[in-house]
């Protein structure tokens, strides 16, 4: 089948490679000239596990290509993925000027009827909108299907391609059999592909990632009253980790959760909801609990150290919201270091492979360290905020010889307590108790 992708990050990036993989015929389209030129040479824009690879392939194999050029792309493809940004206004509403320019160019320029394919998270009813849009502009038809994608940064091409369900949203079943044609392959597993009404699959987005960002807030608030309280949160996860009802995933305190995704979504269906008329008060409490949580480690630092932190250098491990990505995005490090510097602190960092966004950040106000050693070389303390693998199991003797005294700051709970004590560490986590233990 022909197919064309309408923008080129993430889910663009994924979609249009997986797809590709299968046997489509598929033409990416984007304004970038330089993202389009970086792809045609095999090259990725973005780091994420396999893409690169898969993009490499299908393109060997004359399956993908990329273009600047709109008319082409829009007569390409019997089918039309739209994988635009949705960015949240001041409001929280999700802002959709590039999605109304991507349905006018379609009306614009296809040469036929066409399946319209939403992978964006829209409000409710966009679908609707932009249907009615196109087809009031164009003298050819358009079904528009709401296909919601549930990837997640760092696993995205194995999300894509082994699902644990595919969402299809079509009021229109010519278009939604079509579309669950195109996925029939990534459910060999017996996984499912549910067939629902387009505001129904739209709903469903948000409320899979507000959901999960519930669980997020939920048990980063747990840890703050165990803090205070002086009790290993890590015992009480456990403890309700084995009911079935519960279970552990999405349930690790934290520094907070950050992303494209998240923040906005939850933000936006509050919005959606009062739009409604409904009264969305306890995703507005998750949304505010994460704000906070995101400030945790700076309020831990400067109860150790006192406000003033002009004298004081600091470490940090990970700047990226996730590991597996260099997606800096709403991350909680980020936060951090905003707040660091605003103290008055110098700021050292490492991060696998999100330097090149941090420098774009913070340009010379922080030292980007291509080695995570050498970002503690006269630190008053090690700050871990990304929980990357290769950050579980450190040389601590090379960490105390590094700093200037043994303190880690642990946003995200690496470390045994017991084991930190017995190494001499300072140690704070979240919602466990202060390890205090000097050598010796």
């Amino acid at each position: 089948m022909k197919l064309t992708i309408v923008g080129s990050g993430y889910v663009g990036l994924v979609t249009g490679a997986c797809l590709a993989d299968t046997g489509n015929t598929v033409l990416g389209y984007d304004i970038s000239a330089e993202k389009v030129a970086v792809l045609n040479r095999g090259e990725s824009p973005i780091f994420e596990p396999g893409l690169t690879e898969l993009i490499q392939a299908n393109m060997r194999a004359g399956r993908l290509r990329f273009t600047t050029d709109c008319p082409a792309a829009m007569r390409h493809g019997e089918v039309i993925f739209i994988a635009v940004g949705t960015p949240p206004r001041e409001d929280g509403s999700p802002d959709l000027t590039a999605m109304h320019a991507v349905a006018d160019d379609i009306a614009d320029h296809i040469n036929g009827p066409k399946i319209v394919v939403i992978k964006s998270t829209v409000p409710v009813g966009t679908g609707d909108d932009l249907e009615q849009r196109i087809n009031r502009r164009s003298k050819h038809r358009v079904a528009v299907v709401n296909n919601p994608e549930f990837l997640k940064e760092g696993t995205a091409v194995d999300d894509f391609q082994r699902p644990d369900r595919v969402v299809i949203g079509a009021e229109d079943p010519v278009a939604g059999a079509t579309v669950r044609e195109l996925h029939e392959p990534f459910v060999r597993n017996q996984r499912p592909i549910l067939l629902m009404r387009r505001k129904a699959a739209e709903m469903t987005k948000y409320a899979a990632n507000c959901c999960l960002a519930a669980r997020i807030s939920f048990i980063n608030q747990i840890a703050n009253i165990c803090d205070a309280l002086e009790i290993d949160v890590n015992e009480v996860r456990t403890g309700i980790g084995w009911d079935a009802r519960i279970g552990f995933q999405f349930l690790y305190p934290g520094a907070g959760y950050g992303g494209s995704c998240f923040p906005k979504d939850v933000q936006a269906l509050v919005h959606v909801a009062e739009r409604a008329g409904v009264k969305a008060d306890l995703l507005q409490a998750v949304h505010e609990v994460n704000q906070r949580q995101r400030e945790v480690l700076f309020h831990k630092i400067a109860a150790r150290f006192g406000p003033d932190l002009s004298e004081r250098a600091f470490g940090i491990w990970g700047v990226s919201f996730k590991p597996k990505t260099d997606d800096i995005r709403e991350a909680p490090a980020v936060v951090l270091i905003e707040k660091l510097l605003d103290a008055g602190a110098k700021v050292s960092a490492h991060d696998p492979v999100a330097l090149g966004n941090l420098r774009k950040r913070f340009g010379d106000r922080v030292a980007c360290c291509p080695q995570a050693y050498e970002a503690l070389s006269g630190a008053d303390a090690l700050v871990i905020v990304t929980e990357w693998n290769e950050f579980r199991s450190p040389d601590f003797d090379e960490i105390a010889r590094r700093l200037r005294q043994p303190l880690i700051f642990d946003g995200r709970n690496l470390y045994a307590l017991d084991r930190m004590a017995a190494r001499g560490f300072e140690y704070h986590s979240i919602g466990r108790p202060v390890v205090r233990a000097t050598r010796g």
